[in-house]
């Protein structure tokens, strides 16, 4: 991927894009794997980086969600299965198949969940990975060691997937590129063009690394901006309803030790509903995710200390060697851009809240009158979907002509060349330092980032391409400078643009 080869394509004010995507996050992206490969003219344009907001911030899995069987929502789990098993074969570099235990501490729980689980197993249907079983306590202990053996029943074995959320982001860029789209991240669009019919048809947009504005044509534009639904929606209609409700949801990283063994633990009893995951990633263990509702929507939310204390105090009921603050090694927190439903009313006229554990995560699509079309809600697993579902409304509405029809369903997602990482490793030695012990990238990774996945800012490269800011906030505060002076000597920067980087991810991640 050629960013400037792709500024080129912007700055040609002789082109109409068939669709213009705003957002690079996982929907915006699928988007443009889907229109791209259908034969459409693609322009995806990011504010940030690809998945800087909530994409990258997931909890990691690729699942079909167990907690929405207990509501009732088995279309979305079906949906869901369905998607997770075509992932698990388009992207087998990047989502693998994790095996989780849901442990019993009462009689009837084993019975309880184990038949919702082969439930879950059934609705997959081909897609499936392995069967639900269940395990003794022996087995239980000998699967997850640092699981409380006090009053332990035994437990429930079942599979899902697991992914590096970012790695996918830039694995869907890259098929979108190659498959003929213009992919832009840090270009921000500013406003939305309309003709004299009032029907959007085009976008402004500026550059944020160079400062240089931009304008493009299209014959649809669609908003797929996540928990930025509403600001873009805003452009298009300045009295438009609010159609996003966010919610925050946080994790902790902790050393390994606090799992013991390379199964997962689902926890579904919660003081508030949730589902909780304890997830072996990288080495470590991520623990989630929280549910807070009415926050600001910003690009990085950070962690509040009662959604921490939170994570801890329910650790602790389960494990053996319960965690304290500080064997905290990195927080992340992300938003839920869920589709906000229509509110019941009460008796007495009011509005009632529907808390945000509860609300769906299904899609929705909307179009305004201009004919901005706008994807929302959704979560990950689900994302090819969500995009063949806009697309196919895009070339309705703007009656375009696609070359080919959906091929996503059985397409191969393009990973990085390792083998051109091996061999910038064997030019240049010093490209084999490791940016942290224990984690796995190296000074290559750094180089490889800026010149082939558009790695912009030191931020970019510790938090995205690779995932030591995710993992290891202490490490990332050490190896921040060499890696901002290779990355400077790659994009041609100076000390100033150092400190620069420097500052901001201290100012960005609160490091």
């Amino acid at each position: 991927m050629n960013r400037s080869a792709m500024l080129d394509q912007l700055a040609d004010s002789s082109t109409e894009w068939d669709v213009i995507v705003i957002g690079g996050g996982a929907t915006g992206l699928g988007i443009a794997v889907d229109s791209a490969t259908r034969g459409l003219k693609t322009l995806l344009l990011e504010q940030a980086d690809f998945s800087e907001g909530t994409s990258s911030r997931s909890t990691k899995l690729i699942h079909g969600g167990v907690r929405y069987l207990r509501g009732g929502e088995v279309g979305l789990v079906r949906e869901s299965l369905r998607e997770r098993g075509r992932l698990l074969h388009n992207a087998p570099n990047l989502v693998r198949k994790l095996s989780f235990v849901v442990p019993a501490y009462r009689w009837y729980e084993r019975i309880f969940y184990g038949t919702g689980l082969v439930l879950y197993d059934f609705l997959a249907g081909k897609l499936g990975i392995e069967s639900t079983g269940h395990l003794a306590k022996s087995k239980t202990l000998e699967k997850i060691p640092n699981l409380n053996p006090e009053g332990l029943r035994g437990g429930t074995l079942y599979w899902d997937g697991q992914f590096d959320d970012a790695r996918l982001s830039v694995a869907l860029a890259r098929t979108a590129a190659a498959n003929g789209a213009a992919i832009l991240n840090h270009v921000r669009v500013t406003g939305l063009q309309k003709n004299g019919a009032g029907k959007v048809n085009g976008i402004e947009a500026k550059d944020l690394q160079s400062g240089k504005s931009y304008s493009a044509t299209g014959k649809i534009v669609i908003n797929a901006t996540g928990v930025f639904t509403d600001s873009v929606r805003k452009m298009d209609e300045p009295k438009a309803e609010n159609v996003i409700a966010p919610s925050q949801g946080i994790h902790i990283v902790l050393d390994a030790e606090f799992l013991g063994g390379e199964t997962a633990i689902m926890i579904p009893n919660t003081d508030d509903g949730r589902v909780l995951f304890a997830i072996p990633w990288y080495g470590k263990l991520v623990l989630g995710t929280t549910d807070t509702a009415d926050v600001p929507v910003e690009l990085n939310p950070r962690p509040l200390e009662e959604e921490i204390d939170y994570l801890i105090e329910h650790a602790g009921r389960y494990l053996v060697k319960a965690p304290k603050r500080e064997d905290v090694r990195a927080t992340f927190a992300g938003l839920r851009p869920l589709v906000r439903p229509p509110a019941p009313k009460t008796e007495d006229g009011e509005t009632e809240k529907k808390e945000t554990s509860k609300i769906s995560r299904s899609h929705s699509l909307f179009v305004s009158k201009s004919g901005l079309l706008t994807i929302a809600g959704g979560k990950w697993t689900t994302y090819r979907q969500m995009a063949e579902d806009a697309v196919d409304k895009a070339i309705k509405l703007a009656k375009l002509n696609p070359e080919q029809s959906c091929s996503t369903k059985d397409l191969t997602l393009l990973d990085r060349e390792e083998s051109e990482i091996k061999e910038l490793m064997e030019s240049d030695p010093s490209l084999l330092e490791k940016l942290a012990s224990g984690l796995p990238w190296r000074m290559a990774d750094v180089v490889y980032a800026v010149r082939n996945e558009m790695a912009q800012t030191l931020v970019d490269v510790l938090a995205r391409r690779t995932r030591v800011l995710f993992l290891d906030e202490t490490a990332a505060r050490k190896c921040a400078h060499p890696v901002a002076q290779l990355m400077a000597r790659e994009l041609g920067k100076n000390e100033t643009w150092i400190a620069e980087q420097l500052k901001l991810m201290r100012e960005v991640e609160g490091l």
